[in-house]
């Protein structure tokens, strides 16, 4: 008798254990997915930015845009290539700060004659 009251708590006690077991490998399982759709959600973002960016730059009277690279990353936004005047320089870092969502702009741009 004694050992049927054993048994019935020892079986208890498992299937505590399986369950707290199932339980927290179902959690861990949403944990892991996580990070690879925010990775993609902050690529499609920073994509999104950088068309902005370019789009606003773009419609500067009297910027060139054809060899200007806009790339975008959280917000920090890097301007790269070549305009025909010092002018340019100027208006297309304007223009990009201008845009919602960018944080900071760094404008390495370069006067090139052609």
């Amino acid at each position: 008798m004694k050992s049927v009251g054993f048994l019935k708590a020892l079986g208890g006690v498992v299937a505590m254990v399986v369950a707290c077991n199932v339980y927290a490998q179902a959690s861990d399982a949403g944990t892991m997915a996580a990070p690879a759709t925010s990775a993609k959600a902050g690529k499609k973002a920073n994509s999104q930015l950088g068309r902005k960016v370019r789009a606003a730059i773009g419609k500067t009277p009297g910027v060139d845009v054809s060899n200007i690279v806009v790339r975008a990353r959280g917000g920090a936004v890097s301007l790269t290539g070549s305009v025909p005047d010092q002018g340019q320089i100027d208006a297309a870092g304007t223009a990009a700060k201008g845009v919602a969502g960018v944080t900071s702009v760094s404008n390495k741009l370069s006067v090139v004659q052609q």
